[in-house]
């Protein structure tokens, strides 16, 4: 009979094949998981107390009649638009659905680098990225894209030493990259049918599109398949095919 006995040792063994081993492995996904809820939590909130300190109503009766056009389009009784003191010239929109305009880019339009229409323009696809559920979403896929960098690094650091946390910040900024540029697409769509709507037209936007390099300063030699932001000629190009379908419909 002790012959047959379980050994201290035999036990451990088959816990840890059995239990322990399995759940182990799982550990860097579990830990990934754990670090994509908390850094989407602490993310919405530092973004959320960065634009309550440096932000302030857009004052401007310009641009505020463009956007009650907007407004009235949408059938909503108006389009609340804030500046966020920061130079770049950018568009956002908040995880909890405010539009932003940053100083930099009120600042052009002030100097008359860009138009009032061109300036609704920019907001009508902020407002798509709200009413299509992108600010959020990128909050989390961001989180998530963070997570996911560190699981993968810990996977293909052991098959590729040296190289596996560098291929895993590849294929994660492949990964956003795609998945923003998709999101670019869309709003634009939203943009240019609002725009239609509130009889402000389409030109504008495309007009925006072709001075964006110089007002931003990008430019250089990225390739298409890193941009976040689609190139400029596949933008319009897409509003036109859209305003053929509309023409034909």
């Amino acid at each position: 009979m002790n012959g047959c006995a379980p050994t201290v040792e035999g036990v451990a063994h088959g816990l840890w094949r059995g239990h322990i081993g399995p759940m182990f492995r799982l550990l860097p996904i579990l830990f990934a998981l754990l670090v994509a809820f908390v850094g989407y939590h602490f993310s919405v909130w530092r973004t959320l107390k960065d634009l309550d300190a440096r932000s302030s109503d857009l004052a401007d009766a310009e641009l505020i009649a463009m956007t009650d056009r907007m407004a009235r389009a949408l059938g909503l009784p108006r389009i609340r638009c804030e500046i966020y003191d920061i130079a770049p010239v950018n568009g956002l929109a908040a995880p909890d659905g405010r539009i932003f305009i940053t100083r930099g880019f009120y600042d052009r339009y002030r100097s008359g680098d860009v138009t009032a229409a061109e300036m609704a323009s920019v907001i009508a696809h902020e407002l798509g990225h709200v009413a299509l559920g992108h600010t959020r979403r990128r909050m989390i896929d961001f989180s998530g894209q963070n997570a996911m960098r560190m699981a993968l690094g810990m996977v293909l650091s052991r098959l590729l030493p040296g190289v596996g946390m560098w291929a895993a910040n590849m294929l994660t900024s492949l990964l956003a990259a795609r998945l923003s540029r998709e999101d670019e697409y869309e709003a634009d769509a939203y943009a240019a049918a609002l725009l239609t709507k509130a009889g402000i037209g389409t030109a504008p936007q495309k007009a925006l599109f072709r001075k964006l390099e110089a007002l931003t300063g990008r430019g250089g030699p990225v390739p298409a398949w890193l941009m976040s932001h689609p190139q400029t000629r596949d933008r319009v190009r897409a509003i036109e095919v859209l305003e053929a379908r509309w023409g034909s419909a």
